[in-house]
């Protein structure tokens, strides 16, 4: 796990598309504080499916996944195409979506659980970091 106030972004297939217009580093430290570490991880249908089946009893690849490891770490795992099909199923681009996936993880890092409280930060915010440049 990385010191505190850092980022680690991970992809299995070694490329980082559309990170360039997902600001990781300011959605992280505006949500989760420069205190926390976190792990950024592009991950595979199959690992999003078996992270999924073996943490939620769920047999399907989903869009993220998010693992608190104490009170100042944690981490997601975005399936990035599985984000691309559902990007569309929620009207969105895909960079957009993927902002919205992770202003989603890091709330839940920050002990937030599905519902309307969720919903409307995770609106605020994603128009709030949406097309800014990156900073990581």
């Amino acid at each position: 796990m990385p010191k505190n106030n850092t980022i680690q972004i991970h992809s299995e297939t070694g490329t980082y598309e559309a990170l360039a217009d997902v600001p990781v580093l300011r959605i992280k430290n505006h949500i989760l504080g420069n205190d926390f570490s976190l792990s950024l991880v592009y991950c595979s249908p199959k690992t999003s499916q078996r992270l999924n089946r073996d943490y939620r009893n769920k047999n399907y690849p989903t869009n993220i996944l998010t693992f608190p490891l104490d009170k100042h770490s944690g981490e997601i795992y975005i399936c990035r195409s599985v984000a691309k099909r559902d990007a569309k199923n929620f009207e969105m681009g895909y960079t957009q979506f993927i902002t919205l996936l992770l202003v989603h993880g890091c709330l839940h890092l920050q002990g937030l659980e599905h519902g309307e409280k969720m919903e409307k930060l995770e609106d605020e915010l994603t128009k709030k970091f949406y097309n800014q440049k990156s900073s990581h």
